[in-house]
């Protein structure tokens, strides 16, 4: 249903994405200097630091956007499409004992129903998904986020929520609560743990963004909807 929305959180993360700045500061009396570098994004006139974004590491094998580093760990780094779920099945037959996904940069999903059935794997094992500081997980990997056993969100970590759109242009509020359109995202979070009325509060406050709009999400933001570790 999020048609395009790869390339459209892309454009959004792009332009909120910080920039750098080096700056000179003189540390002791016989003029020695260290030069350092500040990340930051401008709000008016001011700048807000942040943290720098997560580095993306190589791992030993690559599954399409799964990157394993070793025997316990796996990343996730890139959009997530109808061939992620048989990716992700792949990478656990070579590496069964993965226990923990982090999410580091994650634009969205091009196939939201494979993205739902790619976190219900996730769910499924048992695997815990975490969030390093200055990983950014927006649309559709916020849904993959939330099917961890445990989900960890650093300090410093960013998650983007925004309604969905289909191939007509229709949008969540375009449909009726109870449209099988709506329901299967309350469903989803249900499964993921929620109780009913907290998926539906988390359902609303995303589509409380429109699709062309992202609404950004901190760490401590998202410790006011689900258990945070």
């Amino acid at each position: 249903m999020r048609k395009f929305i790869a390339f459209a959180l892309s454009l959004l993360a792009f332009a909120a994405s910080p920039a750098a700045a080096q700056i000179e500061m003189r540390v002791s009396d016989d003029g020695t200097t260290t030069t350092i570098t500040e990340y930051y994004v401008e709000d008016g006139n001011q700048r807000v630091l942040v943290h720098p974004p997560a580095p993306i590491p190589r791992g030993i094998a690559r599954f399409g956007p799964f990157r394993v580093i070793d025997e316990n760990h796996a990343v996730l780094v890139d959009t997530t499409d109808a061939r992620s779920p048989a990716q992700f099945e792949a990478m656990l037959a070579a590496y069964p004992g993965i226990t923990e996904l982090a999410l580091v940069e994650v634009p969205g999903t091009e196939d939201d129903k494979a993205n739902m059935r790619l976190g219900r794997m996730i769910h499924d094992r048992g695997i815990v998904t975490r969030v390093p500081a200055g990983g950014s997980v927006r649309s559709g990997g916020v849904e993959l986020f939330l099917a961890g056993k445990r989900r960890i969100a650093e300090p410093g970590s960013e998650f983007a929520v925004h309604a969905w759109e289909d191939d007509e242009g229709r949008q969540a509020t375009d449909y009726s609560d109870s449209a099988p359109e709506n329901r299967a995202y309350v469903d989803y979070y249900v499964e993921m743990g929620m109780g009913e009325d907290q998926a539906k509060a988390f359902y609303a406050m995303t589509n409380s963004a429109p699709f062309e709009d992202a609404r950004y999400l901190t760490d401590t933001d998202m410790a006011q909807w689900v258990p945070l570790d």
